[in-house]
């Protein structure tokens, strides 16, 4: 400062160039604005950054929101986390909720059409227990990745996991059954006794009453599902006792436990073609039903029965000789219905169907009309049909087809109901008792008086009898009871040891074998001395009184005066 003033006072010149204004060229930023340039710059980056990171934003809906937590509750793919619940809410009518979540940027491809979400917790079903590893950390909703090309960004979240992952190879098809027929998601789908599928979804039709099915069978089992296939319910044990006997079959130990669907192709249809996606079948409600079901082409008679038709229930088979070939429809048929004016009394109606297919006939080969005129024809030959017991052990019956050649002539068309009227003939228990009803009344028409006196005085006389062998038996016990009868056995005896002596001294050395021996021989010369002379006595008895046989015989001599 002192030189600045020193200078000054010694150089007026230069005073008073300082004191002339300069001019200079300014930058147009200045550096001041550098910070906050920056600064901005940053919050811009952070602002982006945060909303990059926060990923996709999904809308979520499911029926209750248990074990859901805003902020808390994970999203999962394949166990990786992906996103995470913001928010829970309930929908604007209050019948379900909704859950807004981020999922993260690098697997916001993942979110396609057929991406589906799920709700894993602790779980307790047929297959075991599941999702433990919940029981601490809480539920999380896991992410199946979708294959389609549309992107998506609402879904559905289920609270059971999928039957069938997206994506398996397969084939979905659809059941349609009546009432009753209890069914739930995951339950097996087996091909005899293999499970090959499970049922995904279930659903009912108030319109139609129908349960509705959706199944998956998995590959490389989709061949065995044809446009013959039929499909019924898997109770676990089938127990039945009817016409057929006592019948008892035993499915899988998971269809055992909680049920499930099986099909196969009946033996009387061919193994048909494969079916598309999406093909509906018909669910019977077991294996007999869904055979009955391939025999759609027959003939419906009705059987007029005038004995009980106790034990004969639905389904009981038509047979011709032992080979069946109908099913009952029907017991009884139109019960209220008129009965036909040939009738005598009144008759219990029972509607059958004649299926010419269980004869092994294709249905293309089976003309109905041709089949009603021969039965016609056979009505006339005397074919009846009766009722007769399929088994002892339940009573169950059936009807039997069969010819009856003395009720030919008998036979009168007859119609019920709009219905043919198949003849028919007192089954074997009304045959029986048909019989019995003769006896007694044969019985009934016997005198039974004249017997019952002649009886009498049979009777009578066999109890004179019976009196008279008594006193008989109490005379010989008497006798048999007397000392000198009891003695008599002993005086037996006695007189059996005597004979022995006496043998015994008849031996041949004995003496008196010897003197009989003598006697003997002499006995026999004597024999054959005498001989000569019987020969001449039996040729001629006058040689004991005449010594000359050749001489005449004397002239008597004249009296004397």
């Amino acid at each position: 400062m002192a030189n600045e003033t020193a200078s000054s006072n010694t150089d007026p010149t230069n005073d008073q160039e300082l004191n002339k204004a300069k001019t200079s060229r300014q930058t147009r930023l200045s550096p001041i604005w550098v910070v906050p340039i920056v600064a901005i710059a940053i919050g811009l980056w952070l602002v982006y950054d945060n909303y990059a990171s926060r990923g996709t934003q999904v809308t979520l809906t499911m029926e209750s929101a248990e074990g859901i937590e805003a902020g808390n509750t994970l999203i999962r793919s394949r166990n990786v986390e992906v996103g995470r619940v913001q928010s829970v809410r309930l929908s604007d009518d209050l019948s379900h909720a909704v859950l807004t979540a981020r999922i993260q940027p690098e697997v916001e491809d993942l979110l396609r059409e057929d991406t589906r979400f799920w709700v894993v917790k602790p779980r307790i079903g047929r297959e075991g227990i599941s999702g433990l590893g919940t029981v601490l950390s809480g539920a999380y909703i896991q992410l199946e990745p979708g294959t389609e090309a549309a992107p998506r960004r609402e879904f559905p979240v289920s609270d059971t996991p999928p039957v069938a992952p997206s994506g398996q190879a397969g084939l979905r098809l659809s059941l349609t059954s009546q009432l009753g027929n209890s069914l739930r998601v995951g339950d097996p789908v087996s091909y005899q006794g293999y499970t090959v599928g499970r049922i995904e979804e279930n659903s009912f039709e108030p319109e139609s009453r129908t349960m509705q099915h959706q199944l998956f069978i998995e590959e490389p089992y989709t061949d065995l599902v044809t446009d013959s296939t039929r499909f019924w319910t898997s109770s676990g044990v089938d127990f039945r006792l009817d016409a057929d006997g006592v019948r008892v079959n035993v499915e899988s130990l998971e269809a055992l436990l909680g049920g499930g669907v099986t099909f196969g192709v009946p033996e009387d249809l061919p193994m048909g073609q494969p079916v598309e996606a999406n093909t509906r079948f018909t669910l019977y409600a077991d294996e007999d039903a869904a055979r009955e079901g391939t025999f759609n082409r027959y003939l419906e008679y009705v059987l007029l029965v005038d004995e009980t038709v106790r034990g004969l229930s639905k389904g009981a088979p038509v047979e011709f000789r032992g080979v069946r070939m109908g099913t009952v429809a029907a017991v009884p048929w139109n019960f209220t219905a008129p009965q036909p004016d040939s009738r005598a009394r009144f008759a219990i109606p029972v509607l059958i169907r004649v299926e010419p297919q269980r004869l092994g006939i294709e249905n293309s080969d089976i003309d109905l009309e041709e089949w009603k005129a021969r039965f016609q024809r056979m009505f006339g030959l005397g074919l009846r049909a009766s009722l007769k017991s399929g088994s002892l052990l339940t009573g169950a019956l059936f009807v039997d087809l069969n010819f009856h050649r003395d009720l030919a002539d008998e036979y009168v068309a007859e119609r019920f109901s709009d219905r043919d009227v198949f003849p028919t003939v007192a089954g074997g228990f009304a045959q029986i008792q048909a019989q019995v009803t003769d006896l007694l009344e044969k019985l009934n028409a016997l005198e039974v008086e004249p017997l019952l006196t002649g009886l009498d005085r049979n009777l009578q006389a066999s109890e004179s009898v019976l009196n008279e062998v008594r006193e008989v038996s109490t005379s010989l016990n008497q006798l048999l009871n007397d000392p000198e009868t009891q003695a008599v056995g002993g005086n037996l005896n006695a007189t059996l040891e005597e004979l022995r002596s006496t043998l015994q001294g008849l031996s041949p050395s004995s003496p008196a074998y010897q003197e009989l021996t003598t006697a003997i021989e002499r006995l026999d010369r004597l024999m054959r001395d005498l001989q000569p002379l019987t020969r001449t006595l039996n040729d001629n008895p006058r040689a004991l009184l005449f010594d000359n046989l050749d001489a005449q015989d004397p002239i008597p001599r004249a009296p004397r005066d």
